[in-house]
């Protein structure tokens, strides 16, 4: 009763304010957004659902992004029907999601539009776990109630193609100007709801160069454990989207900086608090940032392989200190560490598969004698295994010799190549060489589960 009496007077959060005052209709001479910069296929969607009497509406992160000059890569939209309306309309259409029904409209290959249905209040019909989190939300309501249901205000922005106009129901658009994040709502409620907000308040932050509002903020690391409930997968994904934002050092320190990279998620205790590995983990999310700010494609696991390499040689040297031979303890080493990130993060094996056959290549790049380094040359992972050789070169671990060797080598012809061998030693060390090597060995590719 206090609380709601404060509020009242004073207007709570500017999110909170919004609500009594109710939406504000923003023109298209003030905020500028032309039709030209949606995707023609999220217009059609928007027209074909006005058409058939439903609101529709281009909604959240693509909105924002418009009104700070950044590309969206997606067009999401909220609409007044629902999940089977929408998917009776869209020939090329499916209904997903249990927690929160969605439909994914497809366009042409790979566009796809996602479609949701405005949502009710949150405390009307939905089921929870103990600790607060939503387990079950289908229930619908207006646009209004939509909004206050969205995470920060900066999200909760409605721009209709058809008027070009811009309805923002939570002072949206304001925080976007003076660089703030702020949570709809009460924060430690909303983070209890959904515990990844607190994940995607950090990534945000970085991404878009914005202020956490300090009651945004302040319930964060108290509830960081939360954490633990989000299912692996889901956590996965999450990790994506910060690591593939553009800027992923910045996520990662902002995650640090808010109490968010202990205990519950082991990649990040990995990362970011490794001082041998600190370059080259930078390295590695440096040259992903460059490529996708390019627009060229990245590899999940080379990735993955780069922020997990130095766990990788600890265990590796560990297993070899109690007797184990360097291969074997090599593939013991990259289990032992791929088991304790599968805990908490539910790596897919496609991506797990990748990483072991970068990490098995690179003892093989030191083997310069006889056929080996041609046969290295044919392996179908040959050249990611040489880029994270150069990476591990750059940050300092091994001399760079070895990496212009090879990349003289990978372009030479096979003159040149014969003339660039390695001899091979002779006498007493060689045969303590073949003694060694007696043991059966897999190759590489093969025990990392190459096809």
């Amino acid at each position: 009763m206090i609380r709601r009496l404060i509020r009242r007077v004073f207007g709570g959060t500017p999110a909170q304010g919004r609500k009594a005052r109710g939406p504000r209709v923003i023109s298209f001479a003030e905020h500028q957004i032309d039709r030209t910069s949606i995707s023609s296929a999220a217009l059609k969607v928007t027209q074909k659902l006005q058409e058939a009497g439903f609101d529709a509406f281009v909604v959240g992160g693509a909105v924002r992004d418009l009104l700070l000059g950044i590309i969206p890569k997606d067009f999401d939209i909220a609409t007044s029907a629902t999940p089977e309306q929408v998917h009776a309309l869209f020939r090329r259409s499916r209904i997903i999601g249990r927690r929160f029904k969605i439909v994914h409209v497809t366009f042409g290959r790979d566009e796809i539009i996602e479609v949701t249905t405005y949502r009710g209040p949150a405390d009307e019909g939905h089921v929870t776990d103990d600790h607060g989190r939503i387990l079950h939300d289908n229930v619908w309501g207006t646009q209004e109630q939509d909004a206050l249901r969205r995470d920060f205000t900066v999200n909760a922005l409605y721009y209709n193609p058809a008027s070009r106009e811009i309805v923002d129901y939570a002072n949206g658009v304001a925080d976007l100007q003076v660089k703030q994040l702020v949570m709809i709502g009460d924060p430690e409620q909303r983070y209890r709801e959904d515990p990844v907000r607190m994940l995607r308040a950090a990534r945000l932050a970085a991404k878009l160069g914005l202020e956490i509002e300090e009651n945004t903020r302040a319930p964060i690391e108290s509830l960081a454990a939360l954490l633990q409930n989000v299912p692996a997968a889901r956590l996965f994904d999450e990790m994506l989207k910060l690591l593939f934002s553009g800027h992923a050092w910045e996520c990662l320190s902002q995650l640090r900086q808010q109490g968010l990279h202990h205990g519950f998620f082991p990649l990040l205790d990995v990362i970011m608090e490794q001082p041998l590995g600190e370059k080259f983990v930078m390295l590695a999310l440096d040259s992903t940032d460059q490529r996708i700010r390019a627009d060229k494609p990245v590899s999940v696991g080379f990735l993955f392989a780069s922020l997990l390499w130095h766990e990788v040689l600890a265990a590796w040297k560990d297993i070899q200190s109690q007797g184990e031979n360097p291969l074997p303890a090599l593939f013991q080493a990259m289990d032992r560490v791929i088991d304790v990130q599968e805990e908490k993060l539910a790596i897919p094996r496609r991506y797990s598969v990748t990483m072991k056959e970068i990490w098995a290549l690179q003892p093989r790049f030191e083997q310069r004698s006889g056929r080996r380094p041609f046969r290295l040359l044919e392996q179908p992972r040959f050249r990611s295994g040489f880029d994270f050789l150069a990476l591990r070169a750059a940050s300092g671990e091994l001399d760079n010799e070895l990496v212009e060797w090879w990349a003289e080598f990978q372009n030479a012809d096979n003159a040149r190549r014969e003339a660039m061998l390695v001899t091979e030693p002779t006498g007493a060390a060689a045969k303590k060489r073949r003694r060694r090597r007696r043991k059966p060995d897999a190759g590489p590719a093969e025990a990392a589960g190459s096809e």
